[in-house]
C-alpha cells in the first residue's frame, strides 16, 4: 500500500495540498516559515530519492521481478556493453552452463562492436536498449533529446540486426517526468531489477558474489555489467551456485512473459 502512495502522482498534488492549506491556515493563525520549509523540503527528498531508486516506480512503472512464476527461473541482465574483452568471455560462460541472459547495450558501442550483437543474438540471447551513448548527464536531458537517445539506439539495432527492441534499462537507473514521456511515447517495457549486484563499485568480487546469493530466490532480475573481469570471476561463481540451487537464468523476457521485440 505504501508503495502506491510514493508515486509522483500522488507526491506532487499532495504537496500542493499541504502548502495551500497551510496558506490558509496562516491567514488566522502565525504559522511559521519553517513548515512550509519542511513540506518543499520532504517533496526534494521524496522526488530525488524515487528518481535514483528505480523499484520505487515513482516516475513510471517499472519491471523488477516476477515472483509469480511457476518456474524455477531467475533473469541475470548486463548493462554498458558490449564490450570487445569481457562481452565474449560472458558468452562462453553462459554458452558452458546452458544459460540465457540479456544485455541492455549502449548503442554506440553495438556500432563499434556489431559482431558481438550478432553472437549475442545467434546464442538466443535477448538485446535490450541502454541509451545510445550512456551520458552521466542523461538524468538531466529534456524530453527531445530523451528520444534522441532512445530512438538512435533501437534504430542501430534495427539495422544491424532487423530487431526492434521493446525493453528499456534506465541508465543508471534514474527516472524522471522526460523519461517517463519518452518510454510511454516509444511504447517501451522499462525493465528494472531487485538484486543489485554493486559490482562497478570498489567492492570486492567475494563481496559483489556474496550480495547476489544471499538475495536472490526464484523469480528475481539480478542486474551485473559485462565490463570487467571481476564481474566475469563473479558470473562464473553464480552460474554454478543457480546450478546448484536448482535455478535456471532464463532472459528476462521469458521469465516477465513479455515480448522483447515488436
Amino acid at each position: 500500500m505504501l508503495s502506491r502512495l510514493i508515486r509522483r502522482r500522488v507526491i506532487y498534488p499532495t504537496t500542493v495540498v499541504l502548502l495551500v492549506a497551510l496558506i490558509v491556515l496562516d491567514s488566522f493563525y502565525a504559522i511559521g516559515w519553517y513548515w512550509y520549509a519542511l513540506i518543499v523540503i520532504a517533496w526534494f527528498l521524496v522526488t530525488l530519492s524515487g528518481s535514483f531508486f528505480i523499484q520505487w516506480n515513482f516516475h513510471l512503472t517499472s519491471y523488477h521481478s516476477n515472483k509469480k512464476t511457476p518456474h524455477d527461473w531467475v533473469a541475470i541482465t548486463f548493462d554498458d556493453g558490449p564490450d570487445p574483452e569481457f562481452t565474449p568471455q560472458v558468452l562462453d560462460l553462459l554458452k558452458k552452463y546452458s544459460a540465457k541472459a540479456t544485455f541492455f547495450c549502449i548503442g554506440e558501442k553495438i556500432e563499434a562492436h556489431p559482431s558481438i550483437l550478432e553472437r549475442i543474438i545467434d546464442e538466443g540471447h535477448t538485446i535490450g536498449n541502454h541509451t545510445f551513448t550512456h551520458s552521466r548527464s542523461f538524468g538531466f536531458f529534456g524530453v527531445e533529446e530523451v528520444k534522441n537517445e532512445l530512438q538512435k539506439a533501437k534504430e542501430t539495432v534495427q539495422r544491424l540486426s532487423g530487431r526492434k527492441m521493446d525493453l528499456y534499462r534506465p541508465a543508471f537507473g534514474v527516472t524522471n517526468p522526460s523519461i517517463e514521456k519518452v518510454v510511454e511515447e516509444l511504447q517501451l517495457k522499462s525493465i528494472g531489477w531487485n538484486v543489485r549486484s554493486l559490482d562497478t563499485t570498489p567492492r570486492s568480487e567475494n563481496m559483489v558474489y556474496n550480495r547476489i546469493v544471499s538475495k536472490v530466490a526464484k523469480g528475481d532480475i539480478i542486474l551485473l555489467h559485462d565490463t570487467s573481469s571481476k564481474s566475469i570471476a563473479v558470473l562464473e561463481r553464480l552460474l554454478v551456485f543457480l546450478k546448484d540451487k536448482k535455478l535456471q537464468s532464463v532472459t528476462v523476457d521469458q521469465l516477465l512473459e513479455i515480448r522483447a521485440y515488436v
